[in-house]
């Protein structure tokens, strides 16, 4: 027997509901039970994966993991990959997609059939999976691969784009989760001198990325990172300093700050508070 979502993406292409973007199959619009919907948990995950680091399969599962256990019915998820400049890399939204929450209600259920009742609540239950699962296969497929070296990171450009293209979700509760070295490399800053991370001097580099607008506006959001200083294992002088990551952390929180938004943890690289 199929499951209704299985029934749902074979009976559509996509429904779009007020031309919003969803990559989730709506329930309550297969269903026809779209006057019963309960809003949305006004909860809005934010994803961003930077392309140009190396990220270890230990950290990409438990990264998924800090995912699926933040993500609840009503909530809404977007993931972003971005990298240089590049033919095949590039700033992408990848994936956009708001959960639906669960028909909890009691007049509403009494007044509804019993065989539409079993209908909604089975697909509701499985929106959760068909979302888990198709998270984890585009997040695995936003990390650079083993064979990817691209030497710009645009790390402060990708931030102020994203967070314009943010503007215009209603989330009130945003949480960013930011996986990424951290470690600019672009034509307007480098942290980088000699192939070695540099010193970094939190009020030097803020005057040198405001001077240049390279400032957002996350409107707010909560920021924890993981993969800060990671280190390809590959590459020569990989040592990073306690020094080094304590300086650097220093600057990511004036950065955020300065964005309106803030630095709950840095994850270096392993994010170890749980995203709330």
């Amino acid at each position: 027997m199929r499951s209704w979502l299985a029934l749902m993406l074979l009976g559509m292409t996509c429904v779009t509901q007020a031309a919003e973007r969803n990559d989730i199959p709506s329930c309550y619009h297969f269903l026809k039970q779209d006057a019963v919907r309960p809003n949305g948990s006004g909860r809005e995950l934010v994803i961003i994966i930077d392309q140009t680091v190396k990220v270890p399969l230990s950290l990409k599962e438990s990264v998924w993991q800090h995912v699926l256990r933040y993500v609840q019915p009503g909530d809404r998820v977007v993931l972003y990959q971005f990298s240089a400049l590049l033919q095949d890399n590039y700033l992408k939204r990848v994936y956009d997609g708001k959960l639906e929450a669960l028909f909890t209600d009691q007049k509403a259920r009494n007044n509804m059939g019993m065989e539409s009742l079993k209908k909604l609540d089975a697909c509701l239950l499985q929106q959760k999976q068909y979302f888990s699962q198709g998270i984890g296969k585009l997040m695995a497929a936003s990390f650079a691969a083993d064979s990817d070296n691209v030497a710009k990171s645009e790390i402060f450009g990708s931030l102020k784009r994203i967070a314009e293209d943010l503007k215009s979700d209603p989330a009130h509760d945003k949480s960013v989760l930011l996986v990424s070295d951290m470690l600019e490399n672009s034509d307007f800053v480098s942290f980088y001198s000699n192939n070695r991370i540099r010193a970094i001097a939190a009020e030097k580099e803020m005057a040198k990325v405001t001077e240049q607008n390279l400032i957002a506006d996350f409107n707010g959001a909560k920021v924890y990172v993981a993969g800060a200083g990671l280190i390809d294992t590959a590459a020569k002088n990989n040592y990073r300093s306690g020094k080094i990551m304590q300086q650097l952390e220093t600057f990511w929180q004036r950065y955020f700050e300065a964005s309106h938004a803030e630095l709950i943890s840095f994850g270096a690289p392993e994010l170890t508070v749980e995203i709330k």
